[in-house]
């Protein structure tokens, strides 16, 4: 169990500091080039251990689903954040990632007494927080976060392919593949596309430019 007590170190040094209710915050979508950026909010019981939860991306869909399920029914709270493509474009996706965290935490109840954020920047919320670099890979609640906010977008980026199948969203969730480019340009672009990309001439998308779309 010695990896599960590490990723469970940053809890343990929260809860000698007094506090009760730690979430861990993540999000999912920061870079695709349609849909919602979505963040999670987890709060899991103390002492939790369940090795198999880690940072979302080393997991296949069937795992991350699995352990979706483990964590619904094993966690204290858990809350969802979810900010829009035109609001991404309104005020930039690093803004609306921060957006989206402060919502995830807002909808947790019972309420979060300490935060522990995935990245560099924390949120503008009167609630006592630190943030981990590569949290998703050094705290178990950040990781739960990170499989809930990573589930809970694609799942609405499948609902977003039945409205718009020749995007092919159930297959790249948005993200610039060359399939998804190439329909952009046959087809222009649809309410759920984001404006606030350009992309390169390796056709991947870069933050705080301009996607040119038809």
């Amino acid at each position: 169990m010695k990896a599960t007590r590490e990723m469970g170190g940053f809890e343990r040094a929260a809860r000698g500091r007094g506090y009760r209710r730690i979430a861990g915050i993540d999000e999912a979508g920061r870079g695709p080039l349609a849909g919602p950026v979505i963040a999670a909010a987890v709060i899991l019981p103390p002492e939790y251990e369940n090795p198999h939860i880690k940072d979302s991306k080393t997991l296949s869909p069937r795992q991350r689903e699995s352990m979706l399920e483990l964590i619904e029914r094993d966690a204290v709270a858990i809350g969802i954040g979810v900010v829009e493509s035109q609001v991404i474009d309104r005020v930039n996706i690093l803004q609306a990632t921060l957006i989206a965290m402060k919502e995830a935490v807002l909808d947790l109840f019972p309420p979060a007494d300490y935060l522990l954020i995935d990245g560099l920047n924390g949120i503008q919320i009167a609630v006592p927080q630190e943030t981990i670099v590569g949290g998703d890979g050094r705290s178990i609640s950040v990781a739960a976060a990170s499989i809930v906010a990573k589930v809970s977008r694609d799942r609405i980026m499948e609902m977003y392919h039945r409205q718009f199948p020749q995007y092919n969203f159930l297959k790249n969730k948005g993200y610039g593949t060359p399939e998804h480019l190439e329909a952009i340009q046959k087809y222009g672009r649809c309410k759920v596309h984001r404006c606030s990309f350009r992309v390169s001439e390796t056709g991947a998308p870069k933050e705080n430019g301009t996607l040119t779309l038809p």
